[in-house]
């Protein structure tokens, strides 16, 4: 039987100081704990702390901490800092349970309204699948369901892993070990295609998303499913925090925006949709499906449907099937929440060379989700962000940078805009490829649901 998983994997361990690394570390604080002193980071030069009260994630503070220990003073005077509250000094009070309850108060009163923390609860007879879509990655995809198949919750869930690559065997080897999941093969290559495959295999009232190379903490599923208590909400997202940030490659994708939307909740319904007259509709800034949950039944509207295939990793696009999927229910009047209190932990491209790719499908895909916009939706704004807003973002962008205000390298910066340049050829390679291999079937829930279970806090389809 498994251990009980934490939030984070690295948290509390101690070990010795061998090597000084030039990388960030990454903890986590819980603030309905004892607050102690960081003993496991004297061989980092800065610490990116993340604040967690209970399940819910306030913030991060960063400590430059000179290759040395933190004690729970500067701790707990970060936290307070950062946050701009009146400076608490812990040397006053020598009870740890005051001076916990002092920093409590002023994080309650100060970040987290009431109204914000009594979420209405959902009805634990709606039940859930998670889908996860994978591409030969055993070792992450194994870490993955270590964690995803520990949820606590009171519903029925589903975990579904589809393999986008089964020739290899790679992925079924690690589907074995882990009886509760059910294995889908999708043998087209795309991650949309995957998905697809995922989502019609599913039974789940709602259908969650996430990557192989990502973390989940215990409550995930049921955070990222709480506001689907209010029934105009068919989509929802959460935040993404960096696992590690060990390498350059690592920084820079931080830099260059992360898939975290940091730590306020929003609303995009139809009002925020049209609001943007001429500018294009910024669903890239609501989040990803590294970190989503929409009902079931969007992917049945005729105005919706399944994630476009002609978009996403393993495609000539390379990205933004989430965009464009949120772009869709957005349009059909529906609305869209982002919880960031519900987080998952992504494993960033280590290498330099890995994020390149990346960051240049990143551009492609973006493109490419305009252009679709703009053929299919008949939405000129997508024009409008194509040959107006993005060349005067990258013309901003490439100044801050050569005048150091940014850290983020012109190098990088002109990749993207190659990516861009080549998003319209991209997109028609990918209508082919779908032209070649089809399309998936449209989703149709089926009318039962499977009685399969298994022990444990979450009751397993």
């Amino acid at each position: 039987e498994l251990e009980a998983q934490p939030d984070h994997p690295k948290l509390n361990h101690k070990q010795k100081t061998l090597v000084k690394r030039t990388g960030t570390a990454i903890r986590l604080i819980n603030l309905d704990e004892p607050i102690e002193k960081l003993n496991d980071v004297g061989d980092y030069a800065k610490i990116r702390l993340f604040v967690k009260w209970d399940k819910w994630l306030l913030g991060y503070v960063d400590i430059y901490n000179h290759y040395n220990l933190v004690s729970r003073s500067r701790v707990i005077q970060s936290i307070v800092q950062r946050h701009g509250f009146k400076l608490i000094k812990p040397s006053a009070i020598e009870n740890k349970n005051i001076l916990k309850k002092h920093t409590l108060d002023a994080l309650r009163s100060s970040i987290v309204d009431k109204s914000e923390i009594d979420i209405e609860p959902l009805s634990e007879e709606i039940t859930v699948s998670v889908v996860i879509a994978t591409y030969d990655r055993p070792d992450d995809l194994r870490n993955c369901l270590r964690h995803v198949i520990q949820q606590v919750s009171p519903r029925l869930i589903e975990f579904i892993v589809v393999d986008n690559n089964p020739t290899s065997g790679l992925t079924s080897h690690v589907v074995n070990e882990f009886p509760e999941v059910i294995l889908v093969n999708e043998t087209r290559k795309g991650l949309s295609y995957a998905r697809n495959a995922g989502i019609n295999a599913s039974t789940g009232n709602i259908i969650l998303t996430t990557d192989d190379d990502v973390t989940v903490p215990p409550y995930w599923v049921e955070t990222i499913v709480a506001p689907f208590a209010k029934h105009d909400v068919m989509a929802v997202t959460g935040n993404v925090l960096p696992i590690e940030l060990e390498t350059r490659a690592q920084h820079l994708f931080e830099k260059y925006g992360g898939l975290g939307r940091g730590f306020k909740r929003f609303e995009a319904n139809t009002k925020w949709f049209n609001s943007f007259r001429r500018r294009a509709v910024p669903t890239w800034k609501l989040g990803a499906c590294a970190n989503a949950a929409f009902r079931s039944t969007i992917f049945k509207h005729p105005e919706i449907g399944i994630f476009n295939e002609m978009l996403g990793a393993g495609t000539p696009t390379g990205c933004s099937e989430d965009s464009y999927l949120l772009y869709k229910i957005l349009k059909a009047n529906y609305v869209i929440k982002y919880e960031p209190t519900s987080f998952v932990w992504h494993k960033h491209r280590q290498s330099i060379s890995s994020f390149r790719r990346q960051i240049y499908n990143y551009s492609k895909g973006h493109i490419a989700h305009h252009l679709i916009t703009l053929i299919r939706d008949k939405d000129l704004r997508g024009l409008f962000r194509i040959i107006a807003e993005l060349p005067i973002d990258n013309i901003n962008r490439i100044k801050r940078s050569f005048l150091g205000r940014s850290g983020y390298p012109i190098s990088m910066i002109l990749l993207e805009i190659a990516g861009n340049l080549a998003g319209p050829w991209a997109l028609f390679r990918s209508w082919l490829h779908v032209k070649r291999q089809g399309r998936s079937t449209p989703y149709s829930k089926p009318d039962s649901t499977p009685a399969r279970k298994t022990s444990g806090e979450a009751k397993v389809f």
